[in-house]
């Protein structure tokens, strides 16, 4: 070996969000294509489905139900993407966060998942991996579940997600298609991550927007179980990928009823709005307005930045319930408790279809 060949230098490790061509619940499919994909789907089969499965894909719920036996119903999920941020450690939370937050958003209790790998082996190396490993694996222990196998590919883009099961009561599932008209809307989480995500990955995010936003995409959605058990919660799902706005039209679609929520109450994350008037919104936001606004009835003039944060993709978002007005002292005080200190009313239910904002 000829000693005068200088040392090799490994070449730097790239950022994570670099790798992906969207992030977090902002990869999801339009809301529109994704409907055609399924309808399509449904009519291309004469399976019947069985009795026991409680929940399927029919009104787009968080999650699927199979009834076991007479006290207990299998709650299934499965949740991935690409980094919304480039910390290893924080992408594998955020992941793992909101993958079990489809059980919590049904009622559920988790019991164990599974890990779902993909990743660039040649341009990542195994302790940038590892760490996004590591995240997932400790908010699942924060949940008091095992990941107990998976499965890993080698990919062109990092991917990681959860596989989740949880068990839950079946007169105690909560779908998205449950609201009661005169039922009182509350929100557990402010709206903003996806404006977050869009500034993150240009480099101008500031520590305490970072600090904000993994926060909030951490923060895992525990209350659900309680809330499920509350006789006056009629209706719950988490805002995910399709933003405020697509989420509370499936409550309405599920329900055959009218949404309305007042903008003036909507909580937002600190920062996200003088973001968003700088530039940083998510492609994302326009193709899920483009699948939903004509579903959309304005009583008052949105501007272009409130119209994106009402479409914002939030990557593990807040829970969305519906419950009878003497109900909503005790949501609140389920929310707060939790550590949702910005969980508020966003809006009511009422006859009629679709989404109405007023402001």
């Amino acid at each position: 070996m000829d000693s005068s060949l200088p040392p090799t230098t490994p070449p730097p490790v790239p950022r994570l969000s670099s790798l992906s061509h969207g992030g977090g619940c902002g990869c999801k499919i339009a809301p529109a294509v994704l409907r055609d994909i399924l309808q399509s789907m449904q009519h291309s089969t004469g399976f019947v489905m069985p009795p026991q499965l409680l929940v399927g894909i029919e009104t787009a719920d968080d999650a699927a139900v199979y009834q076991l036996n007479d006290e207990q119903a299998l709650v299934a999920t499965t949740d991935f993407f690409m980094p919304i941020v480039d910390d290893p450690y924080d992408f594998g939370r955020i992941a793992a966060t909101n993958a079990i937050s489809d059980v919590y958003a049904m009622g559920g209790t988790p019991i164990m998942a599974l890990g779902l790998v993909g990743m660039p082996v040649n341009v990542l190396p195994v302790e940038t991996i590892g760490r996004i490993l590591q995240g997932g694996q400790d908010v699942c222990h924060a949940a008091g579940i095992p990941i107990a196998g998976g499965h890993t590919i080698d990919s062109v883009e990092p991917i990681y997600g959860l596989v989740v099961m949880g068990l839950v009561h079946p007169s105690l599932v909560k779908r998205n298609n449950g609201a009661h008209v005169g039922d009182v809307l509350v929100l557990g989480k402010p709206l903003g991550v996806g404006i977050l995500s869009a500034a993150l990955k240009k480099e101008a995010l500031s520590a305490a927007g970072y600090q904000d936003m993994i926060r909030l995409t951490t923060q895992l959605n525990r209350p659900g179980i309680a809330l499920a058990k509350h006789p006056g919660v009629h209706a719950l799902t988490d805002v995910t990928g399709f933003g405020l706005a697509g989420h509370a039209l499936e409550l309405a679609r599920g329900a055959h009823c009218q949404i309305h929520i007042d903008w003036r109450q909507v909580p937002v994350v600190q920062g996200a709005r003088a973001l968003a008037e700088q530039g940083f919104v998510t492609g994302a936001s326009g193709r899920n307005w483009m699948s939903y606004g004509h579903e959309v009835r304005l009583t008052v003039g949105l501007t272009s930045i409130e119209q994106a944060l009402l479409s914002d993709p939030q990557t593990s978002g807040g829970l969305l319930v519906s419950c009878s007005p003497d109900a909503v002292d005790d949501v609140l005080s389920l929310f707060h408790t939790g550590g949702f200190d910005q969980a508020c009313v966003i809006g009511t239910v009422r006859d009629g279809s679709g989404l109405e904002i007023s402001g």
